[in-house]
């Protein structure tokens, strides 16, 4: 049945995969949560869906289950009382490798028609993923329909198309002969099989528990892989939507659905027990550095997938467009209240000032027109709150409280009630100036609402800073304004240093830290910020090996 399933999916996947090579923009999944998309009852009935979780039992039948587990904190303040399946590991383990040899014999066709079938169901249930997910990350509502749906949906497409290319890239069979002289020749029939690597551990993280899951989620699964997916403990329910979404494919189809299943780990001491489990054989993980090189020094016996913390900077030498750019940059902090791994931590401007169409400008004039470039985006509570979303962690309002003796108050963080959630943990931007030789301030992860202006002593030691920063703390993204070329292209060469993805002069409606499927390589794993890029041919290549059969003709 899974090739019927592949026949219906066959021209989406070849797109897919046209897309990856051209690296244009494309979506098969609509952004929009427009009714005319999904239908006039598509948010009425997603909403509904996501209530019907609420103080209720997650309906999922796995093997091994040993109690139940909730707890999910809403940074909104909404009571959710949903309870999961906790299963004990070693039984996850035991079923994921029974399921396997089924899985496997699919063929990269077989898995990927599947895969692509729950993709589209998923997309099908976008206002019901994107409740689960604003309820338990703090997006704001069309963040968390974009990204957690339809963007995620195109980063698991992704995913999926790149490793069916890898695998059928492989020649399957071959009739191997070779000259005897007057003799007949030698020859021999060989066979060559796509073959998973083992059980996968994808690690889910609480800000954003789709978008973030979904690459190391579907490129495990489609290349033969069984997958344990265990989410962050305070966002569960996106994870275990998409889970149950996917069991009931794979049921459908004849397949066993422990292929996929929801592991639970109340505890990190379970996580790591799993994560180190000799049947677990690859990992894909987002969070923060601590973990993640546990992961990485303890998890030997797997291939670790991980991003990690990083310290993103903007370099400012000049300008064309002063209004336009730092209305960009206030948009970019303020999005999603900075919790985003490619947000701008750090921007770094000469101590000189910089240059203008509005004429020359300070480094005190950049600090104070950044400032109120946010304050004039987020005057209106309807907009900032679209805007901020919630503060997902309750150690992030902490990390907030504290960051105000890290450099000079440009601009101080505001809490801002919400008129719908009176409990939302909502709070502005916090500007902070300091100067480069403050590298303790700046030069490890806030993650946050939480950015400084560098000052540096020139523009060539802006870049140098912002190279250094990047080799030896990490970066996902990094940024330059700039009118001069020469100026531009010492920053590319800086990036090609620092393996970090560069935006030049964004004054429109591109962001640094929005990354789009299929033509962004998000991430590039040359830095402390990753050891993996997440959509280059090596994230999927690596999960699979090629065994050959043959015999004699």
């Amino acid at each position: 049945m899974s090739t019927d399933l592949f026949a219906r999916h066959r021209a989406l996947l070849e797109r897919a995969v046209q897309a990856l090579d051209a690296r244009t923009h494309w979506s098969p999944y609509p952004e929009s949560p427009s009714p005319k998309t999904y239908g006039e009852e598509a948010a009425a009935q997603g909403r509904a869906a996501f209530q019907s979780y609420l103080g209720k039992d997650f309906p999922l039948n796995q093997p091994g289950q040993t109690g139940l587990h909730g707890g999910e904190r809403s940074p909104w303040g909404v009571p959710l009382d949903v309870r999961y399946p906790v299963c004990d590991p070693e039984q996850l383990v035991a079923a994921a490798q029974a399921a396997m040899p089924a899985w496997q014999r699919l063929g990269p066709d077989g898995r990927a028609g599947i895969l692509a079938e729950a993709l589209q169901r998923l997309n099908q249930r976008s206002f019901e993923v994107a409740h689960a997910v604003m309820m338990t990350s703090g997006q704001a509502w069309m963040m968390a329909f974009q990204a957690g749906g339809p963007h995620a949906q195109d980063r698991g497409l992704e995913a999926l198309a790149g490793a069916w290319r890898a695998q059928t890239a492989v020649q399957r069979e071959a009739l191997w002969e070779k000259p005897q002289g007057k003799g007949e020749p030698l020859r021999m029939a060989k066979r060559f099989e796509p073959v998973g690597r083992g059980v996968a551990l994808v690690i889910g993280c609480a800000t954003f528990p789709t978008w973030n899951t979904y690459p190391g989620l579907f490129a495990a699964l489609a290349t033969g892989n069984p997958v344990l997916l265990k989410p962050h403990r305070d966002a569960i329910l996106p994870a275990a939507i998409t889970v149950a979404v996917l069991r009931e494919v794979l049921t459908e189809q004849g397949v066993d659905p422990n292929v996929v299943m929801l592991a639970v780990a109340p505890l990190r001491n379970a996580t790591q027990a799993l994560a180190t489990h000799p049947g677990v054989r690859s990992i894909d993980y987002t969070g923060g550095s601590t973990f993640g090189q546990w992961l990485i020094d303890n998890a030997r016996q797997a291939q670790v997938y991980a991003e990690l913390a990083g310290v993103n900077t903007v370099v400012i030498e000049s300008t064309d467009a002063y209004r336009a750019m730092l209305k960009n940059m206030a948009f970019t902090v303020s999005l999603y209240s900075g919790q985003m791994c490619t947000t701008t931590q750090a921007f770094i401007v000469p101590a000189g000032g910089i240059d203008t169409d509005e004429g020359h400008k300070s480094y005190d004039d950049v600090c104070a027109d950044f400032a109120q470039a946010i304050d004039t985006l987020l005057a209106d509570p309807k907009t900032a709150h679209a805007l901020l979303g919630a503060i997902q962690s309750e150690d992030t309002v902490r990390r907030i409280a504290d960051a105000p003796r890290l450099g000079t108050v440009v601009r101080a963080s505001q809490p801002l009630p919400h008129p719908e959630f009176e409990a939302a943990r909502v709070q502005t931007p916090l500007l902070l100036a300091c100067d480069a030789r403050d590298e303790a301030a700046y030069m490890e992860e806030r993650f946050g609402p939480i950015s400084f202006i560098v000052r540096a002593d020139d523009a060539d030691a802006a870049i140098a800073l912002s190279r250094r920063i990047a080799l030896d703390h990490g970066a996902l993204t990094s940024g330059v304004y700039s009118t001069r070329p020469e100026f531009v292209d010492a920053m590319v060469e800086a990036s090609w240093d620092a393996k970090v993805a560069l935006s030049i002069n964004l004054t429109g409606a591109v962001f640094v830290n929005q990354s789009s499927a299929f033509s962004d390589f998000h991430a590039t794993g040359g830095n402390p910020a990753s050891n993996a890029s997440y959509t280059d041919a090596a994230f999927v290549a690596n999960r699979f090996r090629v065994v050959q059969r043959r015999w004699h003709v």
